[in-house]
């Protein structure tokens, strides 16, 4: 065997290796998000979708649980679907909950110091920190514009610095020993890598929250709460402070099983676009669930007839920027809400160093049942139709709801075309949707829950029929189901 031979059977038994050390990677931590009720599947959806990790859904309805990695939680809080965010500490599937209330209460009083807190808490302080980042961003962005105003004014004044950041809290040394109290000063960095020195021997606020359901539990939810809430300020030292609180700690009952989770949103994530509300203003993640089921297409026309404060087109615009979305109500008032909520978009989506641009969105004011378009030019119709309490009646709703679906069918395209519309009025929306079967077939319901009423939404598809042969083939259907019927109101 030549010196060649040896040489490649040496080479041929060599393991290659990577010189540079993998990263281990990040422990994933389960993430728990409250989405409308009706929408779980949709919300799943999009969690898959954006995040490419499974999702659970909750047999409590609302509910949605997935795991992530710590470094993807700013992705999580661009979710559409989605209220309200927590981490999950603990879960326990079947929690034997005694029968005797005080034996009860005496587990939750010792629960707190059974529980690993330690990833929930990292978790929690390192959404503390994306939000101290955001805030900071905003005040930049505030700072560009005046030093802008002031350049335009005076051609040689100063730029001013932007505001320094706001000093912070850590959770390290209460992570790493939740039994011990906390050091008098710490030095830590933000997450920019600027040096500030945060005082962590003040100690955090916190609340419990409790969250029951079933009817077999020894105890209330406050007793619950006053209790588990005694034992978390005795494991960590923490102050309780029911409105001006740090830490929101969550415990969540469902029959047998229980949940404890820190809440990672302060409010609610559903009001990110609307700044002028009206008497009935649609929740921005039930608009994306609306939106979702129509499966919208670029260059789609889609159109909100009833727009009212506009929650639903700017949602779409938002998500859908290759469609265009009109926005239409009989309402100036509602008009011009919807336009105030637009342009106030618009200044959110508009940077200081950037030139304006627009949005593919327009108002108009029109009447539902004689709408100012083609026949068959529009692609998609989604509005939330008037629930006969608040707006209107469901008197009027009886001429209503034919007129409108009438008027629908003929200015969207047929055979394509689809249709989602949410009402409480189920009743008067079957017998409508009866009388103009002919134009609109019923694809898929969706029960949704809104302010405690039971309504639906309503995925319909455009026949092919066409609608100039339907008026003359069914004009008998076009009279009003009351003999009597009262004028409508603008």
């Amino acid at each position: 065997m030549s010196e060649e031979d040896l040489v490649v059977d040496v080479l041929a038994e060599v393991t290659l290796e990577d010189p540079s050390p993998v990263a281990p990677e990040s422990p994933l931590v389960t993430v728990g998000a409250t989405v409308p009720t009706g929408f779980e599947f949709t919300a799943a959806a999009e969690v898959e979708e954006k995040l490419r990790r499974p999702c659970k859904i909750s047999k409590d309805r609302g509910k949605i649980y997935f795991q992530i990695s710590p470094d993807s939680l700013a992705q999580v809080h661009r979710l559409r679907s989605v209220d309200n965010l927590f981490v999950v500490v603990q879960e326990f599937t079947d929690f034997p909950f005694k029968e005797v209330k005080e034996a009860a209460l005496q587990d939750f009083q010792e629960l707190a110091a059974k529980i690993s807190w330690d990833k929930a808490l990292q978790t929690w302080e390192l959404n503390n920190n994306l939000k101290k980042k955001k805030k900071r961003k905003k005040t930049s962005g505030c700072g560009k514009e005046k030093k802008q105003a002031e350049a335009a004014g005076a051609e040689d004044a100063a730029a001013e610095e932007p505001p320094a950041p706001p000093a912070g809290q850590t959770l390290d040394n209460q992570v790493g020993d939740s039994s011990a109290p906390a050091p008098s000063d710490t030095t830590s960095s933000d997450p920019e890598g600027n040096d500030a020195t945060d005082d962590v021997s003040k100690v955090l606020k916190f609340r419990v929250t409790c969250n029951r359901a079933g009817d077999k539990h020894s105890f209330t939810s406050n007793e619950a709460a006053r209790d588990f809430g005694g034992a978390v300020q005795e494991h960590f030292q923490w102050k309780a402070d029911m409105t001006n609180f740090d830490v929101e700690v969550l415990l969540n009952i469902s029959y047998n099983e229980m949940l404890v989770g820190i809440a990672l949103t302060e409010e609610s994530l559903h009001r990110r676009n609307i700044t002028h509300f009206g008497p009935t203003t649609l929740r921005s993640t039930l608009a994306y669930g609306m939106l979702r089921l129509c499966d919208l297409e670029p260059s789609d026309v889609v159109i909100d007839p009833m727009c009212g404060t506009g929650a639903i087109p700017i949602e779409g615009v938002s998500e859908w920027p290759g469609c265009f979305f009109i926005a239409g109500d009989n309402n100036m008032n509602a008009v011009n809400r919807t336009s105030s909520n637009i342009l106030s978009l618009l200044r959110k989506q508009q940077s200081a160093d950037s030139a304006p641009q627009g949005l593919p969105i327009d108002t108009t004011h029109w009447d539902i049942s004689h709408l100012p378009l083609r026949s068959g030019s529009v692609d998609v119709i989604i509005t939330d139709m008037p629930f006969g309490k608040r707006i209107g009646s469901k008197k009027k709703n009886w001429d209503l709801y034919p007129a409108c679906l009438r008027e629908m069918s003929r200015v969207c395209r047929a055979g394509t075309g689809r249709a989602v519309l949410l009402t409480h009025d189920r009743k008067c929306f079957i017998k409508a949707l009866a009388k103009a079967g002919h134009l609109w077939r019923k694809m898929h319901t969706v029960w949704v829950n809104i302010g405690g009423l039971h309504a639906g939404v309503y995925l319909l598809k455009r026949t092919t029929l066409d609608f100039s042969d339907s008026s003359s083939e069914r004009l008998e259907e076009n009279q009003p189901l009351s003999p009597i019927s009262p004028a409508k109101e603008e």
